[in-house]
């Protein structure tokens, strides 16, 4: 396949500039999970898009957090870091218009080796849009990038000029994976991250960051999956706020979950979920190896 192109591009940036929503438009489907709240990603997440000219492996970083930085959070900025150092190129993802000092935090740990994007989200929202180009001049003077592009994960504008742009900075090499693969995630690390998203949808503001998902059983019988989680939360005080008065909430919670993974794996699917303690997870580091976070 001469002049066939496949490599890893990381999605690096501050919470909330929404990489994983640019992943998810980039693929065409919900792979990332997603909420209006920030740092919502913690694991390095590859989407697969293949074209016929291209294989882009698209990693979904987790935000690289500066104000808070308990044991976990320092894993996620690991890993950030890890996955933008191990990458062909990165396309560093911030919002238009607004280029502050938690940007400019995460563009000094980008590695110097690899090509570097810069994409400029959510011009959607900019009423005005002849302030982006000197919003871009003054982005081209802080590093040197090999291409500026806004784009809108939302709406999709301008994301087949950065698939072009990505393409051009990628190394010519044959396809990893097959073309119908979407990731190199199993059902069963999918399923725990959507019961996750619905936490970080149906709970308060903080309570989300307190909590985590483990899969402790995932059988398939035909086309049904029969599922059992443990969500973890670090007080027992919690443990109430998550179930609710008479176990409300945690049924809202497992049925909007139980309902998308149907949709996703396309057959029948129960989920049956428990709430527990591991106290102080995030501060633990055993406990997060434990949860994955190793």
């Amino acid at each position: 396949m001469s002049g066939y192109r496949c490599g890893t591009v990381a999605l690096a940036g501050r919470p909330n500039t929404g990489k994983s929503s640019l992943l998810n438009k980039l693929l065409g489907e919900k792979l990332a999970i997603v909420s209006r709240k920030a740092q919502t990603t913690r694991h390095l997440v590859t989407g697969i898009l293949t074209t016929a000219d291209c294989q882009y492996l698209l990693v979904d970083l987790p935000g690289y957090q500066t104000r808070h930085l308990s044991v976990l959070n320092r894993v996620l900025n690991r890993r950030a870091a890890e996955g933008a150092r191990d990458c062909d190129v990165v396309a560093f993802v911030l919002e238009a218009l607004r280029f502050g000092a938690a940007d400019c935090a995460v563009l000094a740990r980008i590695p110097p080796q690899a090509p570097l994007v810069a994409v400029v989200n959510k011009i959607d929202r900019v009423k005005d849009s002849a302030a982006l180009l000197p919003f871009v001049e003054r982005l081209s003077r802080e590093r040197e990038f090999a291409a500026i592009v806004p784009v809108s994960a939302r709406t999709g504008r301008n994301l087949p000029e950065l698939l072009r742009v990505l393409r051009g900075l990628l190394p010519q090499a044959q396809a990893a994976y097959p073309a119908e693969q979407l990731t190199d995630r199993t059902e069963r690390f999918l399923a725990a991250e959507v019961l996750r998203e619905k936490l970080f949808r149906l709970l308060g503001e903080d309570l989300p960051y307190r909590c985590d998902v483990a899969l402790e059983s995932f059988r398939e019988q035909g086309p049904v999956r029969r599922l059992e989680a443990t969500i973890w939360v670090e007080r027992e005080s919690q443990k109430p706020i998550v179930v609710g008065a008479g176990g409300e909430r945690l049924k809202r919670i497992a049925s909007a979950a139980r309902r998308e993974l149907e949709a996703r794996f396309g057959g029948k699917v129960y989920l049956g979920v428990w709430v527990k303690v591991k106290r102080d997870w995030t501060g633990d580091t055993r406990a997060l190896r434990q949860l994955g976070y190793g």
